[in-house]
């Protein structure tokens, strides 16, 4: 019998995050390389992909990184990622699908464009990336994370939200809400090959440019039984049972962690 840390070891292990450069790319892309899995951080701004990677490799003693450049709104750049993956490593055993960009819109402002961008970066990019990943996943019995949101499953407090400058677009809710059945549908129908596939949804984590605005900030810290907002660190044990042996009997779950914002 597996003891806990046997579990929820990484070691030899090939993982992928998409935003991992970023804010909470960077928490998830850290707990990785803590657990021993060699970590492929990937995003459109392949120097900050490069930097983030040393950055870790100097705080965790031993760990691997690899920089690759991944435009999620380009479909011939994400074939070009997971043929270099294949290559280089075989394929992977762990695909995060975290990555987002986006304007904050609502639903008076957002428009056409910014509805279609959306739910292209949001869902539509998740599904080209398992796809393109699958031969991988299939040889290794992978396993993918799919990083949604409180706001796939609930939705915004309009009271809480002044005009448009924090203010959360439809089309956001209404991606992530696409990603967590896909999600459903994935764990179903790639079950037969060995393949598991969780949600992990986030709320509230604002980003430190949004956090020095304090008014807004104790609107938001209110909405949750805890009565604070999330930080990055907070997503680790999250992430290393979704990602890990630790969670072998789970998948098609959505895992929330959120302050208890959506028990209320």
């Amino acid at each position: 019998m597996a003891d806990i840390y046997q579990l929820l070891s990484l070691q030899g292990k090939v993982a992928l995050v998409t935003g991992g450069a970023g804010y909470l790319g960077t928490a998830i892309c850290e707990t990785l390389a803590e657990l021993g899995a060699h970590v492929i951080i990937a995003s459109r701004d392949l120097k900050k992909c490069v930097q983030k990677g040393k950055e870790i490799e100097g705080r965790v003693a031993g760990s691997k990184t690899t920089a690759i450049a991944l435009d999620l709104m380009d479909k011939s750049s994400i074939r070009q990622c997971f043929q270099q993956i294949n290559a280089d490593f075989g394929g992977l055993d762990i695909l995060v699908n975290n990555a987002w960009s986006g304007n904050k819109n609502s639903f008076e402002s957002i428009t056409d464009e910014d509805w279609l961008y959306d739910v292209e970066m949001s869902m539509t990019s998740v599904f080209r990336c398992v796809k393109e990943a699958m031969p991988g996943l299939i040889a290794k019995k992978g396993v993918i994370l799919n990083v949604t949101s409180m706001y796939g499953h609930v939705a915004p407090d309009y009271r809480i939200y002044d005009g448009v400058q924090f203010t959360n677009p439809p089309s956001y809710g209404a991606a992530k809400a696409g990603v967590i059945q896909f999600t459903k549908y994935l764990a179903s129908f790639l079950s037969p090959y060995g393949i598991r596939v969780n949600c992990l949804s986030p709320g509230a984590f604002p980003h430190p440019v949004t956090r020095q605005h304090t008014s807004f900030m104790k609107q938001l810290s209110g909405k949750n039984p805890m009565n604070r907002i999330g930080e990055p660190d907070e997503l680790k044990g999250a992430v290393a049972l979704l990602c890990s042996d630790a969670s072998s009997y789970m998948t098609g779950q959505n895992v929330c962690v959120d302050g208890g914002w959506t028990v209320w």
